[in-house]
């Protein structure tokens, strides 16, 4: 018999439902979802979702800061749906799991954890070194930094224990 470590306890989890909910309520649905409703940022049409001020924001974000935003190369397009297919179900999952203590999502943070860092250090050598470099490098890369440490921290947590949120009865 096992019971469920309550959350209380479980302060470090408090982050990842924190980051989770982030993705959930704005990175997909708004920054991802501009992304995948416009496909030229130079010549587009605002589309019913996101509104208008954010598909703004976010032009503006890339014209100013982040070249590969706005050229959105196919690989770039690419990291964008396995966002939006892969990753949005797993936010949604995570924060249930996390919330509530379920131990199935184990398996499922090492998957995403390990993909997340694989397209965040794709996209950062892109920022770096690739075809669309950024001219302010620091931001972009403090921008996408939590993006690739928190799976890291993730990785630890979920690596030292077979039951991340439950114990013996």
């Amino acid at each position: 018999m096992r019971r469920v470590i309550p959350l209380a306890e479980r302060k470090l989890d408090l982050l990842f439902i924190g980051f989770f909910f982030l993705n959930v309520l704005f990175i997909t649905p708004i920054v991802d979802f501009e992304q995948l409703a416009i496909a030229d940022p130079n010549d587009f049409d605002y589309p019913l979702w996101p509104p208008a001020p954010f598909v703004d924001l976010i032009h503006w974000y890339g014209s100013n800061f982040d070249p590969p935003l706005m050229a959105r190369p196919a690989w770039w397009r690419a990291t964008i749906w396995i966002d939006a297919l892969f990753f949005f179900p797993f936010y949604v999952a995570a924060l249930y799991a996390f919330i509530k203590g379920k131990d199935w999502i184990r398996n499922w943070c090492f998957i995403w954890a390990s993909v997340m860092m694989t397209n965040v250090f794709i996209i950062c050598f892109e920022e770096t070194l690739g075809a669309h470099p950024t001219e302010h490098l620091a931001l972009v890369l403090a921008l996408n930094f939590p993006w690739f440490t928190v799976p890291i921290v993730l990785l630890k947590r979920m690596w030292s224990t077979t039951t991340p949120f439950t114990e013996p009865a």
